[in-house]
């Protein structure tokens, strides 16, 4: 999708989107919104929407480091104490590994 082509109103209304996309558990769409309209929100020089657009992006890039943050702690976590916790561990793991690391 070629985001230059439209306008700056339709622009604010897609970055709306993706911002409150973000909060159906889908952090991704935060960090799309956060790259696509960057430039926008930064370094065009100023026009209407630009004020609500770069508040969408920082939060949008707020929002997906905390996400990050949050999965790469739960990986670390899990990944270092799934055998300890017995059929729990098993039980939230996809595929069970065979023995104790």
């Amino acid at each position: 999708m070629d985001i230059e082509r439209l306008k700056n109103d339709s622009k604010l209304v897609l970055c709306r989107k993706y911002y409150y996309g973000g909060f159906a558990f889908l952090p991704f769409l935060w960090t799309i919104n956060a790259f696509w309209f960057s430039r926008d929100a930064f370094y065009k020089p100023h026009f209407e929407e630009q004020h609500q657009i770069r508040q969408y992006v920082i939060r949008s890039g707020i929002g997906a480091f905390v996400w990050l943050v949050i999965f790469i702690s739960w990986t670390c976590v899990f990944q270092i104490n799934r055998a300890s916790w017995g059929e729990l561990g098993d039980q939230l793991s996809f595929v069970i590994p065979r023995g104790i690391p």
